[in-house]
């Protein structure tokens, strides 16, 4: 887990899910200094909120294709 943040910025959901995952594994495995858990507890939390940014963006896309939606059903009527 050596990436940038900036690296980490670029990902999208799947790969920031799949790098979350792996990091959650690494750290359930133990065996690593206070050093190296700290760090991977870092990339988690970084890899979580970016995951969460990307859910919070396809919950608006849903939410303005719904409300158009809505918008051209009372238009028609």
């Amino acid at each position: 887990m050596s990436e940038s943040g900036s690296e980490t910025a670029e990902l999208g959901y799947e790969q920031a899910r799949d790098r979350l995952v792996e990091v959650v594994r690494e750290l359930e495995a133990g065996g690593l200094s206070l050093e190296q858990s700290l760090a991977l507890w870092e990339k988690g939390e970084e890899l979580a909120k970016l995951c969460e940014r990307h859910l919070e963006g396809a919950r608006e896309r849903i939410e303005a294709a719904l409300a158009s939606v809505e918008d051209a059903a009372d238009d028609s009527q």
